[in-house]
């Protein structure tokens, strides 16, 4: 019985079907992520993802806005790069924290999972999970000028609070750890003024 146990484990892990306990899992986060992470982490890195970038360009019907009166939260868009965080996640803790990770970011199917390769402050590249916008979705708003993502979010409020809280939180966050987002300044300068 043991020998049949033995080969079927094997077998699996050819397959690659066995979860190797020693592996850990990434998690870069970009905008709410970074100050807000809500999963236990082993440790988190400041890090740069290539070929997207941070964008207010998803309407939020729950968490900062309604169906009513949308907010606007982050996405990924193509091009570009981001610099964000990157959240490294024991193997034990992964399938609760991915659980999480559905339920908190695929509300409403906006977004993509994706696995991308992500460069570490110290210079070590890893395969993070990321959520990048889905452009074919209905809360996709495009790229909205300055204008329209202020008066958009003055007037948002969700489950989770006031839009301005949110993206004056992320970028009072992102100051703090030194990551520059020029856009972002430009914003949080008016929603304060």
């Amino acid at each position: 019985m043991r020998g049949a146990a033995r080969d079927v484990r094997e077998a699996a892990e050819a397959e690659g079907d066995m979860q190797d306990m020693t592996q850990t899992y990434w998690v870069f986060g970009y905008g709410s992520l970074i100050w807000r992470p809500g999963f236990a982490f082993i440790a988190a890195q400041k890090a740069l993802l290539r070929g997207a970038h941070r964008r207010l360009c998803v309407y939020s019907h729950h968490y900062r806005g309604t169906p009513e009166r949308p907010g606007l939260v982050f996405g990924l868009l193509r091009g570009g790069s981001c610099h964000g965080m990157a959240f490294e996640v024991s193997a034990a803790d992964w399938p609760e924290v991915h659980a999480y990770l559905q339920e908190r970011e695929q509300r409403s199917n906006v977004y993509i999972e994706a696995y991308r390769p992500v460069r570490l402050e110290s210079g070590v590249i890893v395969r993070a999970l990321t959520y990048v916008v889905d452009e074919a979705n209905p809360q996709y708003a495009g790229r909205l000028d300055l204008d329209a993502e202020a008066d958009i979010v003055r007037h948002a409020e969700g489950d989770m609070g006031r839009n301005t809280e949110y993206v004056v939180n992320t970028h009072q966050h992102l100051e703090e750890l030194g990551i520059p987002d020029a856009h972002l300044d430009a914003l949080s300068a008016r929603l304060l003024a």
